[in-house]
């Protein structure tokens, strides 16, 4: 098999992406109200709430939250979808798998139970997309049990 500099340069092109990407979603999070209504949507869950309900819980006018929700939407952390005359948002339980399995892919040198990482509170979330790819949280373990959801 003859790994060229095109093969190399392809793997440091796609690992780039997901830094960006990381990136994207941590600078989504980095402002108090963003990180609020992500925090509020993630107790939420997969049925999330309407816009209205939103800026109402967390008491931001709604003509500034739909920047935030956009912001948010845009980094791959939430979802959106229209039900008649009302926008409704949710967590992308993909997109925030992805965000948690790119910041520990590499804790603890390989070994996430030394320093007592839990990927069994990820296991109460549905299954994203991507089921057939091995994440980083597919290598660990798989003796541990869900601690219960």
């Amino acid at each position: 098999m003859d790994f060229g500099i095109a093969s190399f340069r392809y793997f440091y092109y796609c690992r780039i992406m997901e830094t960006v990407q990381a990136v994207t979603a941590l600078s989504a999070l980095a402002q108090t109200h963003r990180l609020a209504v992500f925090r509020l949507l993630v107790q939420e869950g997969p049925n999330g709430l309407a816009a209205g309900e939103v800026a109402d819980r967390i008491g931001v006018p709604p003509s500034t939250l739909s920047h935030h929700l956009a912001q948010l939407e845009h980094a791959g952390l939430l979802r959106s979808w229209r039900v008649q005359r009302n926008i409704f948002y949710a967590l992308d339980v993909e997109g925030t798998r992805r965000l948690v399995a790119f910041l520990t892919e590499d804790c603890c040198a390989g070994q996430p139970e030394i320093c007592g990482y839990r990927p069994d509170i990820l296991d109460c979330l549905p299954a994203g997309r991507d089921e057939g790819r091995q994440t980083p949280l597919a290598r660990l373990d798989a003796t541990v049990e869900p601690a219960g959801c």
